[in-house]
């Protein structure tokens, strides 16, 4: 990947991208093919789990803090399947996720740490049509993600105490977020989808019917794909920080 299409034009490829969601298999639901891409392509991707996915699934038997450490294992075996190791754990109680001024903190100083050109999150706008995807963790992890690269990573006297830490500001060039109305940026996953669709397989603890799942998965790479012209394709409203 020697660059990165955007609605101004080609952009030179990131070097290092962080990806952040608010669970385990948001990342997957919505942006593994595009992971895999950027992975295979020699990319560093790191992410950063806002919550553990602790109120996830419906098993009455498991308690809270044991669904936490399955679908972290879960998440983390995802990752493999596309090329990432790297994960950060912000341990938020999932369903409780809010965009306080705590949640940027964290979240800039993952970003100072990491020091990405690309981040990868999820919308902060509501969906009416789609409440699904609009989780209040989602939601909100979008917004804490959005002030966390501007304006607080980049300014030395916000949040002083990562100065502190030795976490100097950093600038990230370009934000992708998915789960828009109105994406402008539609990135080809032909060649990665079905290695995505195993990643999106790991959360077994989350998934009853695996056929449904794919089929919808495939229909909506599809639909994408037609949009931009390509056999399948993830979409992102691309922000262009100069």
């Amino acid at each position: 990947m020697s660059e990165l299409l955007t609605d101004r034009g080609p952009r030179p490829a990131p070097t290092s991208v962080l990806v952040v969601c608010a669970h385990p298999d948001d990342v997957d639901f919505g942006a593994a093919g595009t992971v895999a891409t950027l992975t295979d392509a020699g990319v560093e991707v790191t992410y950063c789990l806002v919550t553990s996915g602790d109120a996830g699934g419906s098993d009455r038997t498991i308690s809270r803090a044991d669904m936490a450490a399955l679908r972290q294992e879960e998440q983390t075996a995802a990752a493999k399947h596309v090329g990432v190791t790297d994960l950060v754990w912000l341990g938020v109680p999932d369903g409780r996720v809010v965009a306080d001024l705590d949640l940027r903190l964290a979240i800039t100083r993952v970003i100072r740490q990491v020091r990405p050109q690309l981040v990868i999150t999820q919308s902060p706008e509501r969906v009416l049509e789609r409440i699904i995807g609009s989780h209040p963790d989602h939601l909100a992890t979008g917004e804490a993600t959005l002030a966390a690269v501007y304006p607080a990573a980049r300014d030395r006297l916000n949040f002083p105490e990562l100065i502190d830490e030795g976490l100097e500001p950093w600038k990230v060039r370009q934000v992708l977020v998915s789960g828009v109305e109105n994406p402008n940026l539609f990135l080809d996953v032909s060649a990665t989808f079905d290695i995505g669709l195993e990643a999106l397989f790991c959360h077994a603890s989350q998934i009853s019917d695996r056929a449904e799942v794919e089929e919808g998965a495939r229909e909506r790479a599809v639909e994408r794909g037609q949009m931009a012209g390509m056999a399948m394709a993830s979409a992102f409203l691309s922000i262009i920080i100069d």
